[in-house]
């Protein structure tokens, strides 16, 4: 059975490392239980697939996990071609996705708790559905600089949402079910909405 929807879920990394990316580090493992839920929960009718990139940092210019998440864009578009595109990103992972929501594949995007530099909102395409999720008491990343993003975007005519998580932290270990049901929430409308 084709499914009707196409779903990359994008883990978080740090600002400089060439540590190699290891499924079984924390920013990867962080993000599985929302594979596993779009998963469960959608069956057949969603590809859900969790990206690994080569090393664990930005690195700057160089936007080290780009290459590897649009491998990935390429990968489950071809097989599963003409299906719109959905990208679930945390921290980092919420930056490669607002670079990687550009392309007219991808109608709509979660960015939890986004590690947004130089306005990277700005590079995703008119028509796609955004939606970003910070908590309040995050340190690492800047739920002011998420706020005026999705407010540009909104105010830019985009179909964008911010929602504050109070007391949430960086790691989403606090209100589970917020930031899961979040993701469960943002699949399922693309479903209803053929995406």
């Amino acid at each position: 059975m084709t499914p009707r929807l196409n779903v990359l879920v994008l883990p978080g990394g740090t600002d400089q490392s060439y540590r190699p990316f290891r499924a079984t580090q924390g920013t990867a493992l962080r993000m599985y239980p929302f594979t596993w839920s779009i998963r469960a929960k959608f069956g057949s009718a969603v590809d859900v697939r969790q990206v690994r990139y080569r090393v664990y940092g930005w690195n700057g210019g160089q936007a080290s996990p780009l290459p590897y998440a649009r491998a990935a864009l390429d990968s489950i578009t071809r097989d599963n071609p003409d299906v719109p595109v959905v990208l679930i990103g945390h921290s980092m992972g919420g930056r490669v996705a607002a670079h990687l929501g550009a392309d007219p594949r991808v109608t709509g995007l979660l960015a939890l708790a986004p590690w947004w530099q130089h306005r990277d909102w700005r590079r995703i395409r008119r028509g796609a559905h955004v939606r970003a999720i910070h908590g309040d008491a995050d340190t690492l990343t800047s739920a002011r600089r998420t706020a005026e993003g999705i407010a540009e975007l909104r105010d830019d005519g985009y179909d964008a949402t911010f929602v504050s998580v109070p007391g949430g932290r960086h790691a989403m270990l606090d209100h589970i079910s917020l930031w899961q049901g979040s993701a469960l929430d943002v699949v399922g409308r693309a479903l209803a909405e053929g995406a």
